[in-house]
This record gives C-alpha cells, sequence and structure tokens, in this order.
C-alpha cells in the first residue's frame, strides 16, 4: 500500500498549490478520503474529506472557500486545490483513508513571503 503526496513548496500569501496524493495497493475508489495537515508542535488536523465516489465534500472551516478537494478514481489519485494561501496554511499535508488507515509521507507546505 501506497500514498504518496507531491505538489507541496514554498508559496507567496494569496498564492496558490494543488496538491496530489498517488494511491496504490489498495481499491482506491472503495475509501473516502482525507487530507489531513500538520503544523510543528501541533497534532494533525483534517483539511478535508471526500467521499469514495467523490459525492460529498465537506471541509475545516479554514478551508471552506479557499481550499477544494476532489479525486479521480481512474486515476487513484485525490487532489486538494488550495487558494488564497495564508503564513498559517504552513504545514505538512497528508492524505489518508482516516486515523487507523493508510497514511502517505506528507508533502511541505510553506506559506512566506
Amino acid at each position: 500500500v501506497q500514498l504518496v503526496e507531491s505538489g507541496g513548496g514554498l508559496v507567496q500569501p494569496g498564492g496558490s498549490l494543488r496538491l496530489s496524493c498517488a494511491a496504490s495497493g489498495f481499491t482506491f475508489s472503495n475509501y473516502a478520503m482525507i487530507w489531513c495537515r500538520q503544523a510543528p508542535g501541533k497534532e494533525c488536523e483534517q483539511v478535508a474529506r471526500i467521499t469514495s465516489a467523490g459525492v460529498s465534500t465537506n471541509y475545516a472551516d479554514f478551508a471552506k472557500g479557499r481550499f477544494t478537494i476532489s479525486r479521480d478514481n481512474a486515476k487513484n489519485t485525490v487532489y486538494l486545490q488550495m487558494n488564497s494561501l495564508k503564513p498559517e496554511d504552513t504545514a505538512v499535508y497528508y492524505c489518508t483513508t482516516g486515523l487507523y488507515g493508510y497514511w502517505g509521507q506528507g508533502t511541505q507546505v510553506t506559506v512566506s513571503s
């Protein structure tokens, strides 16, 4: 089983990034997927969740209106489009099937001028 995140980096405040998470080794289309982020010294907080078929999504309050989660089950990939980024969005972003499920290695997002 693998979840491999990509797309992180350094971006200025107000900028955008699109994170991707490629899954393999399990039946991706059977699982809801979550993006979670962890800032230094803090626990991982859920950013967004999408159901297995992509029909329903939900977002943390800080993500509403700025972030969009989506998935392509044909490509076994989940995405997180992040717009209007703020310095407080700086964190390692993980994709996961859930707390006791599969996790990727994370991708660093740094928002700084």
